[in-house]
């Protein structure tokens, strides 16, 4: 029969070879799962519910978060190129250095996210998207304003008045 550690060795070996999303790599206060400095292209985290998540320095060009819950993820200095980031839940997370850029954030929920340093949305799609209590630079309201378009179909608010456009 197998002994204890046996078995905990046995799974934990079992989760590495699954998924490298599941591979830990400390946890910490963004959670058990950390996805730290992985390359995660193309990884399909549809609707996952993924709250603290850590996928700091991580490049996920293409990756699918399409309805996922991201509360309080961090996303910092993450790639999230061509991202699908669509009807996410993301209050809270922080995209603080992110490459967000050619990113789907069509009617996502963004309240209270931090955005600082040289955050680029450059060609997203974000009509919808709620930036409520987000913190930008002028320039990157400016550009979001001059694309600003829709209603969040989850909070009701308008764009351009999450924005503080003029």
């Amino acid at each position: 029969m197998f002994s204890k550690a046996s078995l905990l060795a046995l799974v934990s070996a079992a989760i590495f070879l699954v998924d490298p999303a599941l591979a830990f790599k400390g946890g910490g206060p963004y959670g058990a799962g950390v996805t730290r400095g992985q390359d995660l292209t193309g990884k399909d985290f549809n609707g996952k519910t993924l709250i603290k998540q850590d996928f700091k320095t991580s490049t996920l060009r293409q990756a699918n978060f399409k309805g996922a819950k991201l509360l309080g993820a961090s996303f910092f200095d993450t790639d999230l190129t061509g991202a699908d980031l669509s009807d996410a839940d993301l209050r809270g997370a922080n995209f603080s250095l992110a490459n967000v850029t050619k990113a789907n954030l069509s009617n996502t929920n963004l309240e209270g996210a931090l955005v600082t340093g040289n955050s680029s949305f450059k060609g997203s799609n974000i009509t919808g998207a709620n930036f409520t209590d987000v913190p930008l630079r002028d320039d990157q309201r400016d550009y979001l304003c001059k694309i600003a378009d829709g209603v969040n179909s989850t909070t009701g608010n308008a764009m351009l008045d999450t924005l503080l456009c003029n």
